[in-house]
């Protein structure tokens, strides 16, 4: 089990560092259109492009590390997030900037998470839910190591400079953390064999289930729900009389939270299934992203902050649970990477649609108010997750039905 350990720790390394990198934007979005006199929408559409790419591309990694492993997929994924960020500190135009940062990026991305989720889900029986938490997690810690590192930069030296940095580290981080992404002996402790999903389901099959397809819908509009607040958090907290500092602080207060939510709802899961676990928190990320609108003082701010990021970064890491009690690992890189492309796609939604409501109306009200409702949507979709056949109930309590379309 200590290999499977060491996995789970270079996950969350991965983890932190490819998303720290991407939104890293969310810092760099004023003072880059101050410099460059690039519009907020323009600058907004490389986060949406790099959701999208990564979306399109996480299913590519996924099936590739059924055939070959992940470790040679976060290698790749490793060398093109550093190149990347390097590209885009050179930019001179928008479009540049949007195929560096937008697309290459968001390729390199999206290897860090199918093939290392499913490596781990496949690893872990007993533990599962808390395993793929904690390679979440580094997630969470990303706001709050990444994000004050590039406000500080900034503090001292431009933004192409601190892309440059940025991508220089993250090949120094990356680079030794993949030694340690292999494929661990799937777990199993007496109940595994009798619990297991179908091994003989095609992949064909497990993209027309309806538990694939519940997980999908799910995934993706939580992902629009939560990505144009997590995005435009210190654009809208500076529009209300922040500091860009202060503001930062507000962002790295969600990953903090998000950081102990994955922990916390990894232990939940583990004890009264992930599916019950995920619905709550889905429903309570609603309610939190919308009051944003009710603030304007950063006590406020902290306060929402703190809840909404608990219940967005505790939500996350139950997708790849509950898709490891309903698919076989043979196939189940491919599946987590379907469900990412799903996930992009919701996730590209919200920066752009901020930015475009924003440029607009003036306003992120439209903003917070979509996200209460896609939310709430969210936890409508998962709550038909289907329910495990008689006499198949395991460790977490989670469903098995698979109701092929």
């Amino acid at each position: 089990m200590d290999r499977n350990w060491a996995l789970v720790a270079a996950g969350a390394v991965l983890g932190c560092v490819g998303v720290g990198a991407l939104f890293s934007l969310a810092v760099l979005l004023q003072p880059m259109g101050t410099d460059t006199g690039w519009s907020r929408t323009g600058l907004s559409a490389a986060m949406t492009l790099a959701f999208l790419a990564s979306g399109f591309a996480g299913f590519g990694w996924g099936a590739l590390s059924d055939r070959i492993g992940p470790r040679p997929v976060v290698t790749a994924g490793a060398l093109l997030l550093g190149l990347a960020l390097v590209l885009a500190s050179r930019a001179t135009t928008l479009l540049q900037f949007q195929l560096a940062f937008g697309g290459l990026l968001g390729v390199a991305v999206a290897s860090f998470f199918a093939p290392v989720m499913a490596a781990t889900a496949a690893a872990f029986d007993r533990r599962r839910n808390l395993a793929v938490s904690l390679v979440s997690a580094g997630v969470g810690v990303a706001p709050m190591t990444m994000s004050p590192l590039v406000a500080w930069l900034l503090a001292h030296y431009g933004w192409r400079e601190t892309l440059l940095v940025i991508g220089v580290l993250a090949w120094a981080l990356t680079l030794p953390a993949t030694w340690f992404v292999r494929t661990a002996p799937i777990a199993g402790d007496g109940t595994a064999a009798a619990d297991a999903p179908a091994a003989g389901m095609t992949l064909r099959q497990a993209l027309r289930s309806k538990a694939f397809l519940v997980l999908g819908l799910a995934f993706f509009a939580c992902c629009a729900a939560h990505s144009g607040p997590i995005f435009h958090t210190v654009s809208y907290a500076v529009g209300c009389g922040l500091s860009v500092t202060t503001a930062v602080t507000i962002y790295s207060m969600e990953g903090a939270a998000g950081l102990g939510g994955r922990l916390l709802f990894g232990v939940l899961g583990d004890r009264f299934g992930a599916k019950p676990v995920l619905v709550a928190g889905l429903a309570t990320q609603a309610v939190a992203a919308v009051s944003y609108l009710a603030v304007s003082q950063v006590g406020g701010f902290y306060a929402v902050a703190l809840v909404f990021g608990l219940a967005y970064g505790g939500t996350m890491p139950l997708y790849a649970s509950l898709a490891r009690d309903a698919f076989p690992p043979r196939i189940l890189g491919s599946v987590i990477g379907a469900m990412t492309l799903l996930s992009g796609l919701g996730m590209a939604l919200g920066p752009l649609l901020g930015g475009w409501l924003f440029d607009r109306h003036g306003s992120y009200a439209w903003m917070y108010i979509g996200a209460l409702m896609l939310g709430l949507a969210a936890a409508g979709i998962v709550s038909q997750f289907p329910g495990r056949r008689a006499g198949r109930a395991g460790p977490g309590g989670n469903d098995l039905g698979l109701a092929s379309g």
